[in-house]
């Protein structure tokens, strides 16, 4: 016969801890802190974005058209790990359904505009319209 010694802790039920309000306090400027500084990150990426997509518009290669699609996927990667966090504390939708379909309407102008800057007769107004269009996208992901 095997005799076991259990002991358990009882919680002294006097005993709470509470959050005072200095914790809140700096949890919450640490927060607005991070948020400020994602943001600020989001849109520098944005101007970068914005100024390749008017170097592409210009020369129209696939060298630019290869760093611009590079920009945007970073700020996709961005926004999907970090970024989207601020979106979902703000958003009402849950399961996530319209940040995807927001990236795959990106994925599928980058296909678009892949295909304008391929055939050369398009207009330099077509290519610049397009770009725009990605970054109204790109926009709403983290506005």
């Amino acid at each position: 016969m095997k005799i076991i010694n259990e002991v358990h802790r009882q919680r002294d039920p006097s005993y709470t801890r509470q959050a005072t309000t200095e914790m809140k306090s700096f949890h919450h400027s640490l927060q607005s802190q991070y948020l400020s500084q994602k943001k600020q990150e989001l849109d520098n990426m944005m101007k970068n974005i914005t100024l390749q997509g008017e170097k592409l518009a210009r020369s129209r290669n696939f060298k630019d058209l290869a760093k611009f699609k590079r920009l945007i996927k970073s700020f996709l990667g961005e926004t999907v790990s970090g970024g989207l966090r601020i979106k979902k504390e703000q958003s009402f939708n849950r399961n996530g359904s319209s940040h995807l379909t927001l990236i795959k309407q990106v994925d599928e102008k980058l296909i678009e505009l892949t295909e304008q800057v391929m055939s050369q007769e398009k207009k330099t107004v077509d290519i610049l319209g397009l770009i725009g269009e990605i970054k109204g996208l790109l926009i709403n992901l983290y506005t």
